[in-house]
């Protein structure tokens, strides 16, 4: 796990701009769409793998938290993150602390929310990290889940394919000056469970009403439960 927080602190200057780069922008609706998501404002938050803030922050600006607890491996994401935070004006609403997903310094049932964006595939034992939201998620507590996934249609899976095999490393590697960063974005895309069988791991887990949305022709995928 060290390693992942070590790669992202690496790459932390380029990870914004690259990410919306290689999405044409689309990565911004995603964000919306997963915090459009919660079915209602909560008091307490917490946002794992919260990055650079930008799911934390579209949480709440479509006022779906009172206060937003983010955690992440990488300080170098979580101070150009805070300065984005205060930029906008949210420092009174998000936070950010250095904490491992897989073991959270939380106490049970201490939110009653818990979101992940593009995050849950760099935990080092998944099984693990979804039983950690679980255990800190109060009863009827929401989840939501945001990951990239591979389109059902052959014709754009191939040439989604194609492209995050090809030119996304290429390009990312490049430009990020780190030559094995946007390799691995690549094969943790392609190691991430499907579909059906990510809404298993998360029934065994515990979770309930585990439901999924398909977003951008299933290039990403929401997915909801509840404790």
């Amino acid at each position: 796990m060290a390693d992942i927080g070590s790669m992202f602190d690496r790459i932390a200057k380029t990870y914004d701009p690259l990410n919306h780069l290689f999405s044409l922008g689309i990565d911004r609706l995603w964000r919306r769409r997963a915090a459009k998501s919660l079915t209602k404002k909560h008091p307490k938050l917490l946002d794992v793998s919260i990055g650079t803030g930008d799911l934390a922050m579209a949480i709440v600006k479509h006022d779906k938290a009172d206060f937003v607890t983010g955690i992440d491996l990488s300080e170098e994401m979580m101070r150009i993150g805070k300065r984005k935070v205060e930029k906008k004006g949210y420092i009174d609403r998000i936070s950010f602390q250095q904490a491992n997903a897989e073991q959270m310094p939380f106490r049970d049932g201490a939110f009653s929310a818990v979101t992940c964006g593009f995050g849950v595939r760099n935990f080092k034992h998944i099984d693990i990290g979804l039983s950690e939201m679980y255990r800190v998620l109060q009863q009827d507590g929401e989840l939501v889940i945001l990951e990239f996934a591979y389109p059902p249609d052959p014709v754009i899976r191939f040439f989604y394919d194609l492209y995050f095999s090809h030119v996304v490393p290429r390009v990312g590697n490049f430009l990020s000056k780190d030559a094995l960063a946007y390799t691995y974005l690549n094969s943790s895309v392609k190691q991430f469970p499907k579909r059906e069988e990510f809404e298993e791991r998360l029934r065994q887990a515990g979770f309930r009403d585990v439901k999924h949305r398909f977003l951008s022709l299933g290039i990403a995928m929401v997915y909801t439960a509840r404790k």
